[in-house]
């Protein structure tokens, strides 16, 4: 195998959550998946149908080691656009914190694609804090699941 054939060496940090998730070691709603991240429903939604996309390496924010950006791109590009498909949505919000001070709380990067509705628009209206019930995270994954 040359190089270019190998695969990728998947860095792994045992005790992140994010790496759980992709692993498959923890449950998730997942929407989205390539060769190189996973997209998955937030269970501590915004809005209805925020979701994140987290490479499947870990990296602990968007700034640390080498550019990370493009490794992710495709797939919150190709989420952005589901989320607005699927669910009806009159906008997107795109946000990845870096570092604690930022609001960073699992370190692991991440963007937090969020979905907009008319009813709540702007940046003030932009997070609502609390976990989503269950019933709430299973009826947005099935509408955007029916889209596949």
């Amino acid at each position: 195998m040359t190089p270019f054939e190998m695969p990728e060496t998947r860095d792994i940090d045992p005790t992140c959550v994010f790496c759980k998730i992709v692993s498959g070691e923890l449950p998730s709603r997942r929407i989205y998946e390539d060769d190189r991240a996973v997209a998955f429903l937030d269970i501590g939604a915004w809005h209805r149908g925020h979701s994140l996309v987290v490479p499947k390496r870990h990296i602990p924010d968007v700034v640390s080691g080498k550019s990370s950006l493009p490794e992710i791109a495709p797939a919150v590009d190709a989420v952005a656009r589901m989320l607005m498909h699927r669910l009806a949505a009159d906008g997107i919000n795109l946000l990845s914190s870096a570092g604690e001070v930022a609001g960073q709380e699992v370190f692991h990067l991440h963007m937090h694609v969020v979905p907009r509705y008319t009813d709540e628009p702007g940046l003030g209206m932009l997070v609502n804090s609390g976990r989503v019930p269950d019933g709430e995270l299973e009826s947005v994954y099935r509408q955007i699941q029916a889209g596949a």
